[in-house]
């Protein structure tokens, strides 16, 4: 891990030290099937079961940096995975995050592996569908969004606060998407392409891929 942050750092992907000290913090091993454990070091995404990945370290990177998440942010995160990533940005906000998860068994997972590293407290994994609506009062500073959608869902844009940040993969399932920084500005949003990737797909009955 300490190689592939040093690489990163060089490469201007991590260019704060509270991500760096997070990555570090949090061990990754501890979030994969007992399987793929041995990959956890690699900069590449691994596949957690269900036919879904957790983020390689370089993405879980980007998506820190490029949404300027720092301490005091309020977090939601729609794609828990693993849990690995909710327990990231956790650590650099000090926050509780909050983080969706359609697939049972995922969300179970996570829950497993928050509870061994005690950060269940901190951490509070939802087993929804958020392409439905979203089961919050509450309005966020960053949204992360870990599954691509052939658009950005109103709802999403509404939960930000006044400044707040959105992030997701747009595009078709099965090619590249491009990266999306939405930035709320009052009643306005800013938009940015950061960069292409390649997610698995957002699921849930308002966003279905049959390709």
């Amino acid at each position: 891990m300490e190689r592939v942050i040093e690489e990163l750092k060089e490469l201007g992907i991590i260019r704060r030290e509270v991500v760096e000290k997070a990555l570090k913090e949090v061990p990754r091993a501890e979030f994969l099937p007992e399987e793929v454990r041995q990959y956890a070091h690699l900069d590449t995404p691994i596949p957690i079961g269900y036919d879904q990945t957790t983020s390689a370290i370089h993405m879980v990177s980007m998506l820190c940096e490029e949404t300027e998440l720092e301490e005091g942010d309020e977090v939601l995160e729609i794609g828990t995975g693993s849990g690995y990533m909710a327990c990231v940005y956790s650590k650099i906000t000090k926050k509780e995050v909050f983080t969706i998860e359609i697939i049972p068994e995922l969300a179970k997972f996570a829950k497993k592996n928050l509870r061994k590293l005690g950060m269940d407290a901190f951490i509070h994994v939802i087993n929804a569908d958020a392409t439905f609506s979203l089961p919050f009062r509450n309005d966020f500073d960053v949204i992360i969004v870990t599954a691509c959608s052939k658009d950005i869902p109103k709802e999403y844009i509404e939960k930000l606060k006044d400044r707040g940040r959105l992030i997701m993969p747009v595009g078709a399932y099965k090619f590249s998407q491009d990266l999306i920084l939405i930035k709320k500005i009052g009643k306005k949003q800013e938009m940015k392409k950061i960069t292409e990737v390649a997610f698995v797909p957002l699921r849930g009955i308002g966003r279905i891929y049959n390709d």
